[in-house]
């Protein structure tokens, strides 16, 4: 079995984390591009979601995660309890993820689905694999906004909305379609002409949908994108 060995460190991020929402149970937030989720083994990696939220909410524990360089939409749970709630209902695939990006490249379809299943693949490491034969099912849906061009590279607005939650799979499902997430390091999203240029991963999770686990009532959350 190969050995995994995570040498990346995260730069310092001076972007806070702004509280959308919050009540006894559970706090709306929208997290800074460049910010881990969760504090990494590294110490150098402290720096977190969690870690800076626990401070003035102890006991809050994370149901779902973003990647480093993706912003936007996350719920946080203040207890175990509703942590276990929000999870179930994650589980189920109850709660409905939108996200907002930007392409690399003019998409032609205005709007299809991504049904590529996902594996890990330690030898690709911290990158995922398309793999029909072992990988998990994995779908996603987009829908393109506006073609557009800047700094003389194609570029297309897309919202994306993920039916299943692989690690990295909106990404690796926007190379698979031809058109990586621009700004991406891992799939391509760095390969076309004026990309040098892009400040960020441009992904960002622009809506989030479900049932508080206390009172029942449905949330729609909409946060919209920075790019």
């Amino acid at each position: 079995m190969s050995t995994i060995i995570d040498t990346f460190i995260a730069p310092p991020c001076a972007d806070e984390i702004e509280i959308l929402y919050q009540d006894q149970h559970l706090l709306l937030i929208n997290k800074p591009s460049g910010l881990l989720s969760l504090s990494g083994k590294n110490p150098l990696n402290l720096d977190s979601v969690h870690y800076r939220l626990v401070q003035n909410y102890p006991g809050c524990t994370l149901v779902h995660r973003l990647d480093f360089g993706t912003s936007g939409l996350m719920v946080v749970a203040r207890n175990k309890a509703i942590n276990a709630a929000l999870c179930q209902q994650f589980s189920a695939r109850e709660v409905t993820k939108g996200y907002s990006a930007l392409l690399c490249g003019h998409v032609e379809k205005d709007e299809g689905i991504v049904d590529a299943p996902i594996a890990k693949d330690p030898a690709l490491f911290p990158r995922m694999a398309i793999c029909p034969e072992n990988g998990k099912p994995a779908r996603s849906r987009y829908r393109v906004v506006e073609r557009f061009s800047q700094n003389d590279m194609a570029l297309t607005r897309v919202e994306l909305l993920p039916e299943t939650g692989r690690t990295h799979q909106l990404r690796i499902h926007s190379q698979y379609l031809g058109h990586p997430i621009a700004g991406c390091d891992l799939y391509g999203g760095l390969d076309f002409p004026g990309a040098e240029l892009t400040p960020r991963l441009m992904l960002h999770a622009s809506e989030l949908h479900f049932a508080h686990p206390v009172s029942g009532e449905v949330i729609h959350a909409v946060n919209a994108s920075p790019f």
